[in-house]
């Protein structure tokens, strides 16, 4: 892989990241419902240490530079993520906002998953391999999270309207 292919990819990240960050700091700023606005937050902070973890690489890059990662691991936020989908779910309606808001981030989640994973695969420098690997498995976490409470919606949403097979 190229050097400017290397920094074109990188400007695509970041610009995937930015998006992400908007995306979550509108729901949050938006939402009443508190469970739901803390989780948007909580997601909007963690885009935004992408882009600055991604804006470093490209500096370094574009710099005559190489990959050179900070520490990548991943924080634990399942248990802080987990109490909070246990809250949204009790506090808003399948059919509601917060549910269709769910199923657009699940989608935005499945292609940061999808772009990340391919970069992974593709780079030949092993310090841009893990940082690719580090981002798809952080976004991997999102979207799982969000898999989750729209299996749950949808199935209230069924039971909701009678859409279960009778016996």
């Amino acid at each position: 892989m190229g050097h400017q292919e290397q920094i074109d990819i990188l400007k695509g990240a970041i610009l995937l990241e930015h998006r992400g960050r908007a995306l979550y700091a509108s729901v949050a700023a938006s939402q009443a419902k508190e469970p739901v606005r803390e989780l948007f937050q909580l997601l909007a902070r963690e885009e935004e240490q992408h882009i600055e973890v991604l804006s470093r690489q490209y500096a370094s890059l574009t710099q005559g530079g190489s990959f050179k990662l900070p520490d990548l691991d991943v924080a634990d936020q399942e248990a802080v993520e987990q109490t909070l989908t246990a809250r949204i779910l009790q506090e808003i309606t399948a059919a509601g906002y917060e549910a269709a808001v769910i199923s657009a981030a699940l989608d935005f989640e499945k292609k940061a998953v999808e772009y990340y994973s391919q970069r992974a695969r593709a780079a030949d420098d092993e310090n841009e391999r893990r940082l690719y690997q580090w981002l798809a498995d952080w976004e991997t976490t999102h979207m799982t999270l969000f898999a989750e409470m729209d299996d749950h919606l949808r199935e209230e949403i069924w039971y909701d309207n009678q859409f279960w097979p009778l016996d």
